[in-house]
C-alpha cells in the first residue's frame, strides 16, 4: 500500500526530531518539521544508565510529536532510535513508556551501520547528481558515522562511539575551552579514528560531505564570519578554534553563526570535526540538507514500491552462506500456507504483512549455520541473524529473526523468550515447513490444514500420506512432545479416521 503523507522520528543523542512529508510522484514534499533538543546522551551516567531527568524530557517531547502524528497509518512511520537508545542499559525498559508517548508508534533501535547508510540514502538525494564519489560524516551526540558511497548507493560504511554530546560532557565538564581540553578531546577523536583511516583517508574519494548539525554549524560559521566563501575548509576550521578558545566558555559563546540550541556541544562537535579534518586529509568539505530523517523516509517509499533493503539484504546473505534456494523456497511456501491457515478465522486477523516477511525472511536463512557447522546449526543461524550486519533490518527485527531461526528445530523448552502466540504461530508454521521437507526433493504433499484453539494447535490431514510416509509420522510424533513442553499441544488429526 502507498501513503500519501508519510513521517519519520529520528531519536538522536542530542535532538529528536520529526518530519512529516507529502509523497508526489515519489518524491518527496516536506509539510512539517519538529525539533526539540533532548540531549538524552546527556542523561548517560558513568554506568550507562538514563537518568530520570533524561528519560522526562524525551517523554515530554514524544508526547508532543504523538499529537501531531495523530491519525496517520502506523505503516507510514518510522521512528529510529540511535546511539543513545543503543548503549543505554535501561532502554528496553524506557521504549515501551516512549512508545506509548508517541501514541503507539514502534521505535527501532539501529546499528551504527544500518544508521550510516540511512544516512547516506538522505544526504544523497538531497545532494547535485554526481559520479563522484563521496564521503558523508555525520557528527551525532554520541556516535559518527562515516560512509563512502556513489549516486544513491552506499558502499563502505563505518560508525565510532564518538559525538559532541559525549566528547563536550566528557572534555569541557566545567563549560571552560582551554587549549589543554580541546588538545585532549581532539587526540581521542584521533585514536578513534585509526581504525578507519585506511579505507576512509582522501583519495578513497573525490568530495567530502558533513550532513546534520556540527557540520552546518561549523560551515555556518566559517561562511558568516568570512572565514571561508565555499564551505568548511581548513583555513576556516583554524579561524573557529582562534574564536572558541577566545571567547572560552560555553555558556558565553556569542559566534556569528551559531545557534543557542548548538552553542552547549559545539566545542565537543568541533574536535571531532578537527580530527577527522586532520586524519582523512580534508581540506574542504559541503554540506547536504538531508541525513538520517530524509534517509528513512526514502526507504520507507522504498519499502511501499517493493525496493526494500531488507529483501536485498537476504538476497545477499542467500549467496554469502550458500543458502539452498530451492529448499528455502519448499520451506517458505509451505510455511505460509500453513500460517494463513491458521490467521484465516481471526476476526480482526492477527496478522499483517510484516509478520508475513518475517516469515518468508526466517524460511530463506534459517539454514545459514550450516555454513559453520551442521551440528547444531540452528545455533549458528540465530547467533549471525541476531549479530551480523544486515543493512535495511533494524536490531528488533533481527531478534524476532534469530529466534525464529533459534526455534525452527530442536526442543521447544528451551525457547522461553517467546511468549506470544503470533510469535508460536510463526515457529510452528516454519517447524512443519522444514519437517515436511526434510527429504530436500519436491515431494508431493497431502493436503492439510493447521488450526489453533484453546486447547493449542491441531493439525489435520491423510492418514494414508502418513502411513506411507512413516519417517515423518515418526518426525510429528516426536514434534507434538516438544508443543506439550511449552503447554501448547499439537494434535495430529488422522483425516480419514475421524470420518
Amino acid at each position: 500500500m502507498e501513503y500519501s503523507t508519510i513521517a519519520a522520528v529520528d531519536l538522536g543523542s542530542n535532538s529528536f526530531r520529526l518530519q512529516v512529508a507529502r509523497v508526489v510522484d515519489d518524491q518527496i514534499y516536506p509539510l512539517d518539521t519538529l525539533k526539540d533538543p533532548v540531549r538524552l546522551g546527556a542523561g548517560l551516567n558513568n554506568d550507562e544508565w538514563l537518568d530520570e531527568a533524561a528519560q522526562q524530557r524525551a517523554l515530554d517531547c514524544l508526547r508532543r510529536f504523538g499529537e501531531r502524528l495523530r491519525g496517520l497509518p502506523r505503516e507510514a512511520v518510522r521512528v529510529v532510535g540511535t546511539n543513545t537508545l543503543r548503549v543505554a542499559r535501561n532502554s528496553a525498559t524506557l521504549i515501551p513508556q516512549l512508545e506509548e508517548a508517541l501514541g503507539g508508534f514502534p521505535i527501532e533501535i539501529i546499528a551504527g551501520r544500518e544508521e550510516a547508510r540511512l544516512i547516506y540514502l538522505g544526504a544523497a538525494h538531497s545532494l547535485p547528481a554526481s559520479k563522484e564519489k563521496r564521503m558523508v560524516v555525520d557528527i551525532g551526540g554520541g556516535s559518527t558515522e562515516f560512509i563512502i558511497g556513489q549516486q544513491l548507493k552506499s558502499q563502505k560504511t563505518e560508525s565510532l562511539y564518538m559525538g559532541c554530546v559525549s566528547y563536550t560532557l566528557r572534555y569541557f565538564p566545567d563549560g571552560k575551552i582551554t587549549e589543554k581540553a580541546l588538545q585532549a578531546a581532539e587526540t581521542a577523536a584521533r585514536i578513534e579514528l585509526q581504525s578507519i583511516v585506511h579505507e576512509f583517508f582522501a583519495g578513497n574519494w573525490q568530495q567530502a560531505v558533513g550532513t546534520s548539525g556540527t557540520a552546518r554549524s561549523l560551515q555556518d560559521i566559517c561562511e558568516l564570519n568570512d572565514f571561508s566563501t565555499n564551505g568548511l575548509t581548513i583555513e576556516g576550521m583554524e579561524k573557529i578554534r582562534e574564536l572558541l578558545l577566545k571567547q572560552g566558555n560555553i555558556a558565553n559563546l556569542k559566534i556569528n553563526g551559531l545557534r543557542p540550541d548548538r552553542a552547549p556541544v559545539i566545542a565537543g562537535g568541533f574536535a571531532i570535526m578537527s580530527a577527522i579534518f586532520s586524519e582523512l586529509g580534508i581540506r574542504v568539505m559541503t554540506c547536504a540538507s538531508g541525513a538520517l530523517r530524509e534517509g528513512v523516509m526514502w526507504d520507507l517509499i522504498g519499502r511501499h514500491h517493493h525496493k526494500d533493503m531488507r529483501d536485498v539484504t537476504v538476497g545477499q546473505f542467500k549467496r554469502r552462506y550458500h543458502i539452498d534456494s530451492a529448499q528455502a523456497g519448499r520451506v517458505e511456501k509451505l510455511a505460509l500456507q500453513l500460517f494463513e491457515q491458521l490467521n484465516a478465522k481471526a476476526h480482526p486477523p492477527r496478522h499483517n504483512e510484516f509478520d508475513l516477511q518475517l516469515l518468508t525472511w526466517a524460511a530463506a536463512l534459517h539454514e545459514i549455520g550450516l555454513s559453520v557447522s551442521h551440528t547444531g546449526y540452528h545455533k549458528h543461524s540465530a547467533y549471525i541473524l541476531q549479530h551480523a550486519d544486515m543493512p535495511g533490518f533494524s536490531k528488533p527485527e533481527q531478534l524476532q529473526l534469530s529466534r525464529l531461526a533459534a526455534a525452527h528445530r530442536g526442543n521447544l523448552a528451551k525457547q522461553l523468550n517467546i511468549d506470544h502466540l503470533d510469535e508460536w504461530s510463526r515457529v510452528i508454521a516454519l517447524r512443519l515447513g522444514v519437517l515436511f521437507h526434510r527429504s530436500r526433493t519436491n515431494v508431493e504433499l497431502p493436503p492439510m490444514r493447521l488450526r489453533h484453539d484453546s486447547k493449542g494447535f491441531q493439525l489435520t490431514l491423510d492418514s494414508g500420506w502418513l502411513h506411507n510416509n512413516p519417517l515423518t509420522a515418526t518426525a510429528l510424533r516426536q514434534e507434538s512432545e516438544f508443543w506439550h513442553s511449552v503447554n501448547l499441544p499439537l494434535e495430529v488429526v488422522d483425516e480419514t479416521a475421524s470420518r
